[in-house]
Formats: structure tokens, sequence, C-alpha cells
């Protein structure tokens, strides 16, 4: 009994030591503003304002990064007290879905720009029909678009009150959006107006050609949605025709697991699926 005791009593105590030498070391970590952590935290920070700003929203980075560690630490207690199966993969959830949100709404708003193309140039070349400036002519329009390319528009505006040329305030809006499609509208623009010529009938041109574009576009995507679809069931299929042959006979797939034979295959399988899946996506991705 009092060996124990004596046992219990060691193991606690390194339990306990492990733990404060754990929680030091984090903490000297953390608090040292030059340690790798803080750098790192203010890296990601820093990424989650920027592409928050690129978008007009202008949400501190701090609160979204503090509301992934809090939803990580309230996750590790959850698991401590109730056994939550498969905990790590809500760790990842937290730490993985608010940037690739964030990216996904900033994709949304460019292809939402790619689809006011149009209407801007449009209006930008009525606008030059009334008023000889293509500057005058663009700070007219800022009124007349929709947004989210009004917000660009807005702020290229400003630019130019504060000094900037219009040269450089649509290529600052063209670095801001990042699409290739804005780039060559307004590429369209400060080359017609340092070249020349009748700027409007350039304007109407190209507005004519990315509404062909558009129209194209949209052909292809929905002559590919049938395909993608099949693309999916190939990459889920496996999955679940793995789960229902051992589901009806458990054991069935033990083979693959056991042996230098039952591993090549399984490898080999995997290699050809992956490379089916990889040749579909490039049949698929149609770049007009």
């Amino acid at each position: 009994m009092g060996k124990d005791i004596t046992s219990d009593l060691f193991k606690w105590a390194g339990f306990g030591l492990t733990t404060t030498g754990l929680f030091l070391s984090a903490w000297s970590v953390m608090a040292d503003p030059q340690s790798i952590v803080w750098r790192q935290w203010a890296r990601y920070v820093a990424h989650l304002e920027r592409q928050l700003r690129l978008m007009f929203i202008f949400t501190p980075g701090t609160h979204i990064a503090q509301g992934q560690l809090f939803g990580v630490f309230a996750i590790l207690v959850l698991h401590a007290l109730v056994d939550i199966p498969f905990w790590w993969a809500f760790i990842l959830g937290v730490l993985i879905v608010p940037p690739l949100y964030i990216e996904k709404m900033k994709q949304k708003r460019v292809e939402t720009i790619e689809t006011q193309i149009d209407a801007f140039l449009m209006a930008l070349s009525n606008a030059l029909k009334a008023t000889p400036s293509v500057a005058d002519a663009f700070i007219s329009i800022q009124g007349l678009i929709a947004p989210p390319l009004q917000q660009e528009i807005e702020l290229s505006v400003k630019e130019m009150r504060l000094g900037s040329s219009l040269d450089q305030s649509l290529l600052h809006m063209a670095g801001r959006v990042g699409s290739r499609q804005f780039d060559t509208a307004l590429s369209a623009v400060l080359i017609g107006r340092q070249l020349g010529g009748n700027l409007p009938q350039i304007l109407d041109t190209t507005a004519a050609t990315f509404r062909e574009m558009g129209r194209l576009e949209g052909f292809v995507r929905s002559k590919t949605a049938e395909g993608k679809a099949q693309l999916f069931v190939l990459a889920v299929f496996p999955f679940g025709l793995i789960y229902a042959l051992n589901a009806l006979q458990p054991g069935y797939f033990n083979e693959l697991g056991s042996g230098i034979i039952g591993y090549m295959v399984s490898i080999l399988a995997g290699v050809f699926w992956i490379a089916s899946l990889l040749v579909a996506r490039k049949i698929l991705n149609v770049d007009i």
C-alpha cells in the first residue's frame, strides 16, 4: 500500500512538473515580442487584414485570429470533458475555414466585378461622348456603377484628387482587383487614351467583345457542369464503395492492408485514382 501511494505521488509530481515546465516554456515564448510565435502571429493578422481591406472590409484581423484561438481552446476543453470524436478535425476546421472563406469572398467579388466590365466600359464610353476628358468622364461614372466596382472607382477618384494621375489610379485599381479580364479592360482605356483615336468607339468594341466572351463562358460552364458532377462522383465513389462492401462483409479489404502485394495493389489503385482525377480536371478546365 505504501509503495502504491509513493508511486502515485511520484506520478502526479512528475505530471505537475511537466505541466509547469510546458506552461513556463510557452509563457516565455509568448512574452517575447520578437519570438517566432509573435512574428508568425503578426504576419497572419496582417495577411487577414490585407485580404479584407482589398474587399473594403475593415474588420481587424486580430478579432478573427483571436476567435480562432478561442475556438481551438473551446474544442480542447470540450474534448477533455466529453471526449469529442474526431476532435482534431474540428480544430483543423477552425484553423482552415476562416482564411478559405475570406479567399472565397475575394474570388466571388472578382467574379462580380468581371460581370460589371461591360457596364463600366459602356458608361465610360457614353461619358466620353459628353466630355473630351477621360479623367472627367471617369469621375462622372462613379455614381452609375453598382458595387463592388463602384467602391474601386470611388477610391481611384479619391487618389486622383490627392494628386495621382489617371493612369496611376487605374493601375492601382487593376492591382487591387487582380482580374485578368479587368486588366484587359483598363489596358484598352489606357492604350486608347495614349494613342488617341476614337476612344468611345474603342470602348464600345471592347464592351461588345466582353459581352461575347461572357456568353461563351456561360455556354462552356453549362456544357461542363455535367462533367464536373461526374468528376465529383468519381472522387467520392471509391470511398462509398469501400464502406459499403466492408459493411456487408467485414474484413473484405483486409488483404490490401497486409503483405507487400496488398500494399502494392493499394498504392497502384490510389495512383490511378489520383491520375484519373487530374486528367478529368484538366479536360474540364476549359480556358477561353
